[in-house]
């Protein structure tokens, strides 16, 4: 069996930057252990599958060692694939998912744009492995799917060492750490070891939480944004109500072949 493979650096416009996924159009789905073992193998922090239904995809995101319910990078690296390389013709794709309903992505000049549902973080507890895993103490925690914790200034977020091992011990998929920007609305990190990526280089799911907290906070609806990890990734964002936008450019790394 051959199986087309793309990576694709999301969120940038220059490769070595931004998210790599890898993006794998299929004919007809594999069975799930065949998908997982195919992310273990790219060991990139997504791999995305899809195939044509009608005048839809269907979608699936697997990291290293798990499916996932929702992912931004490999949503942006999906359609940059349709529109590229499978249907140029189109202008609008639709995504269905196991858990996040359909996700629309629409080109926009040069911006890939996702409408994606809004995940409003809700106050909690501050724990104590929480405060231990970063050895300072946030001004500020929230929980959605992954905790959102509040820091004072993107100096802050760029000099977090945190204990892979401890995020371990919490009840989230992962900690996306957020502060205002020096040069954009509002910057960001993730962290997922749980799900085998310790620091993902740019989260787009962790952005349907962090657009409507910084739309609150800063009383505005568009809003710019930077993943300040490593390699580095930026978000053209707005809160759309119970949807928010999340734009982003794409380049491609490699085209090939998986043989099965």
């Amino acid at each position: 069996m051959k199986i087309p493979i793309f990576q694709i650096d999301a969120f940038t416009n220059k490769v070595f930057s931004g998210n790599p996924a890898a993006v794998c159009p299929l004919e007809k789905w594999l069975d799930d252990k065949t998908l997982q073992t195919i992310a273990a193998e790219n060991n990139l922090s997504e791999t995305a599958f899809f195939i044509k239904q009608n005048e839809c995809y269907e979608l699936r995101w697997f990291t290293p060692t798990m499916e996932v319910d929702l992912c931004g990078h490999a949503t942006l690296a999906s359609a940059f694939v349709v529109f590229n390389y499978l249907d140029s013709s189109l202008n609008e794709i639709s995504f269905k998912t196991k858990k996040a309903g359909t996700l629309v992505v629409k080109k926009e000049k040069n911006l890939f744009a996702m409408d994606f549902p809004s995940r409003k973080a809700l106050p909690c507890k501050t724990s104590n492995v929480l405060i231990q895993a970063f050895k300072v103490a946030p001004s500020e925690v929230l929980l959605a799917r992954d905790y959102l914790v509040i820091f004072e200034s993107e100096e802050q977020i760029k000099s977090l060492k945190p204990d892979m091992n401890r995020i371990m011990l919490l009840d989230s998929l992962g900690v996306c750490v957020t502060a205002p920007g020096n040069n954009s609305d509002f910057v960001s990190r993730f962290f997922a070891p749980k799900a085998g990526v310790p620091e993902d280089p740019v989260t787009g799911s962790a952005h349907s939480t962090l657009i409507p907290y910084w739309s609150e906070r800063l009383n505005k609806k568009e809003l710019h944004a930077f993943q300040i990890s490593p390699r580095g990734g930026e978000l053209f964002c707005q809160d759309m109500g119970e949807r928010v936008k999340i734009a982003g450019r794409a380049v491609l790394y490699l085209e090939g072949f998986i043989y099965l």
